[in-house]
């Protein structure tokens, strides 16, 4: 599903990235860990096309992604990828429902079309009694599992999870692990995760440690 080589960022001087190669198969779930500054969070980036690097390639469901123009970098990305990051990024002024048709209305679909499968999102991660509240009027959790709903509105082909659960206190910590391990086993969903929480690294179909840009 991925195929990612020689992947090489820098910033200037300062080079985060040293030529790695990764290969994620469909269905897996894969976990990166490392200490701060190891270059997870800008390796998930270049994986999602949020940003490029330097030099390298990268294929996602064999499609490469390299040399794309914007906008149809920005198609592909609404089309097959989805997001959450550590703070949930809901839009204050939308309610629950809205902010998961969000990645729909982006694509073109109306509110009409995308409705009922934000909708049914919601109600499978538990929320469906949420549908109307805005985002100030759930908890952490659930502030979540609406980001969560979010990401897979599109029906992604791959989930990109950056310290999906550094907010929440340790239950909900463990349910939203234990949500994307649900997707994975009734879905086939194809998740990669940067995370500092050890227990869910280990529940990873495998997991990669990094350093000083490299995979160690």
């Amino acid at each position: 599903m991925i195929q990612a080589t020689n992947i090489v960022k820098s910033y200037g001087s300062l080079k985060v990235l040293r030529g790695l190669d990764l290969s994620v198969e469909s269905g897996e779930v894969v976990a990166i860990v490392g200490a701060s500054g190891a270059g997870k969070s800008t390796l998930l980036q270049i994986l999602g096309t949020l940003d490029v690097p330097n030099q390298g390639e990268l294929h996602i469901d064999e499609t490469p992604v390299h040399g794309m123009s914007r906008n149809a970098l920005s198609r592909f990305r609404n089309q097959n990828l989805g997001f959450v990051f550590q703070s949930h990024r809901l839009l204050p002024e939308f309610n629950a429902v809205e902010n998961v048709m969000m990645p729909a209305w982006i694509s073109g679909q109306t509110t009409a079309q995308s409705g009922p499968q934000a909708a049914k999102l919601l109600e499978d991660l538990g929320l469906g009694h949420r549908l109307s509240h805005n985002p100030s009027e759930l908890s952490g959790g659930e502030q979540q599992r609406v980001a969560v709903a979010r990401a897979l509105m599109n029906r992604p082909k791959v989930l990109l999870a950056d310290e999906p659960s550094g907010n929440l206190d340790s239950e909900n910590a463990e349910a939203l692990h234990e949500l994307f391990f649900q997707l994975r086993d009734r879905s086939g969903q194809t998740i990669v995760l940067v995370t500092h929480n050890e227990s869910l690294a280990k529940r990873a179909d495998r997991t990669l440690r990094m350093a000083d840009g490299r995979f160690i």
